[in-house]
């Protein structure tokens, strides 16, 4: 199961730091996980300060 970043997302960066497999991108609006990469390892819902991203 991938995850998702909500509209919630503030474009803070937290989650790209933390992902261990670079499956985090910055949109225009929010950033986005390319769930081809993602490997639910849970790193960015931890570091995301506004809860923004959840399992898919």
């Amino acid at each position: 199961m991938t995850h998702v970043i909500s509209d919630e997302c503030i474009l803070c960066g937290a989650c790209v730091d933390e992902c261990p497999v670079d499956a985090i991108s910055e949109g225009e609006e929010k950033y986005h996980i390319d769930p081809e990469t993602c490997i639910d390892c849970e790193a960015c819902v931890d570091a995301c300060p506004v809860e923004a991203i959840s399992a898919e």
